[in-house]
């Protein structure tokens, strides 16, 4: 494929307001389009199982986080607590790409935006359709944001002509027929997710089994990433 990946920059002839509003627009086209799919209908039926998918998802990363937790973080226990006593009842199952964001999908060279291709499929697999827009929302700053996480992946929708978080997940809303009610439950998940994930990162650093001096600072953006899952839990995301 040949085109534009956008994280932290966007070429000249797409970085206009109305370019940057319409890559939003094609964003959230394709993943109503992937999570329509009739998955039943492609083969896909041994592909992941459609129910109890959320209740994997916290069995999973409660187990991950005992393996790779290097300390104590309250904060994660919390979250971990307030997840499943707040367990959403999911909508039909879908395709669930399981990394959805600006940074893997690849827009056509040229005006007006067109997305080509969407890319990192390795974390797909059949379940609830809203793990993907509340993962989405962790990488779609806004230009009110306090500050950038060290691990968010783009930028560049802080820009005018970008929609905000809120008006992205209407416009899914809308196009897609479901509920956005129990959203913040989702993004929670998503940050919640990401520091068992990060810590890994992390313990390898200390353990000496990596060098990499980026994977050492992950020790303060772990504990940002159980904050701002605990600061979702109360304020909402």
């Amino acid at each position: 494929m040949r085109g534009h990946v956008i994280t932290d920059a966007i070429p000249e002839d797409l970085d206009t307001p109305e370019q940057r509003a319409r890559m939003a627009d094609e964003l959230v086209e394709a993943l109503v389009e992937v999570h329509a799919v009739d998955w039943t209908q492609l083969g896909l039926d041994g592909f992941g199982r459609p129910t109890g998918y959320l209740e994997r998802q916290l069995r999973r990363f409660n187990g991950l986080w005992e393996h790779n937790k290097t300390r104590e973080v309250p904060e994660f226990e919390e979250v971990s607590r307030w997840l499943a006593a707040n367990l959403p009842e999911s909508p039909p199952a879908t395709i669930v790409h399981g990394d959805y964001r600006l940074g893997n999908t690849m827009m056509a060279s040229g005006a007006p935006a067109r997305l080509r291709a969407i890319f990192d499929w390795e974390m797909a697999t059949i379940g609830d359709p809203l793990a993907d827009i509340g993962y989405m929302m962790l990488h779609w700053t806004q230009s009110d944001d306090a500050g950038n996480s060290r691990f968010n992946l783009q930028s560049v929708t802080a820009r005018p002509g970008f929609p905000s978080r809120q008006e992205l997940v209407a416009r899914y809303e809308e196009r897609s027929g479901r509920s956005m009610q129990a959203l913040s439950w989702y993004v929670t998940l998503a940050l919640w997710k990401a520091v068992a994930f990060m810590e890994g990162n992390y313990k390898r650093a200390i353990s000496g089994s990596t060098d990499d001096p980026y994977l050492k600072s992950f020790g303060d953006g772990v504990i940002e990433l159980a904050q701002r899952a605990l600061d979702v839990t109360r304020n909402g995301f």
